[in-house]
């Protein structure tokens, strides 16, 4: 991912969007579902008895998040993965930030590894009877 711009914009695809593809009328309970992490049934049943309940102001915030909101790019994760990521990090951040750690602390200690066996005499020793037997 290609992320070059200002301080308040983020390489995070996992935004707010319309849902056209899985919505009803005008994909906004689809996307906040998806946004969420919820099913989408709950976000219609919670939109229908908040418009019953408050007509004007949720049918005015859902024409207005209509408006508003982009509509969800076909293809905003490589992977299942990277989705994945990207939501945990959105919902869970101090969870991320963990995980991250301890794939750093993984990688340093290989690295570790690594650099102590190839200045060890071991590796020297290795490579001298490599060379022998070319």
């Amino acid at each position: 991912m290609n992320w070059s711009g200002s301080p308040f914009t983020s390489p995070n695809p996992h935004q707010l969007y319309r849902d056209k593809d899985n919505g009803k009328l005008l994909g906004v309970c689809a996307g906040l579902a998806d946004y969420l992490g919820v099913d989408v049934m709950f976000v219609r049943i919670g939109t229908v008895l908040g418009a019953v309940f408050f007509t004007m102001p949720v049918v005015g915030a859902y024409l207005l998040a209509a408006l508003v909101l982009k509509t969800k790019p076909p293809r905003a994760y490589a992977s299942r993965e990277e989705e994945d990521f990207w939501r945990t990090v959105a919902t869970k951040p101090d969870v991320t930030v963990a995980g991250l750690r301890q794939k750093f602390r993984d990688v340093e200690r290989r690295l570790t590894r690594m650099e102590s066996y190839v200045s060890s005499k071991e590796f020297e020793l290795n490579r001298a009877i490599n060379d022998l037997d070319r």
